[in-house]
């Protein structure tokens, strides 16, 4: 087993509960640790062994176009679509970061972090 992470992923987004905010957009950062098995990657030095960075940005790109209101929500989009490209995938885990959020006063950002499968588990 071994761990694939992506960190400070920028994106330019429309995401947000509030109308303008889908239409003026945010700064969103996003930071991905997905832990699979990569041991034939790493004795055969084959992309098709392990996760493909390039894949796993492009993924969440394309989500990323797709508005939604909750960061709760589309870090579970963004897990779901993970695990349709990587079932293999035992664990992941993202934090999505709204920067200035639009809450009235000074705010750096607002975050979720999502685990998968402790948050994807029936409760």
């Amino acid at each position: 087993m071994g761990k694939v992470a992506l960190e400070g992923i920028e994106f330019h987004a429309y995401h947000g509960a509030f109308p303008e905010e889908s239409i003026l957009g945010n700064r969103f950062t996003l930071d991905l640790e997905l832990s699979t098995d990569f041991r034939k990657a790493m004795t055969h030095d084959l992309l098709q062994e392990t996760v493909d960075y390039a894949k796993l940005y492009a993924l969440i790109k394309a989500r990323m176009d797709v508005k939604v209101k909750l960061l709760e929500h589309l870090g579970y989009l963004i897990i779901q679509d993970i695990l349709e490209a990587y079932p293999q995938s035992t664990e992941i885990v993202l934090t999505l970061k709204k920067h200035h959020p639009a809450l009235g006063g000074l705010v750096k950002y607002s975050a979720v972090t999502v685990h998968y499968p402790q948050d994807f588990q029936k409760g």
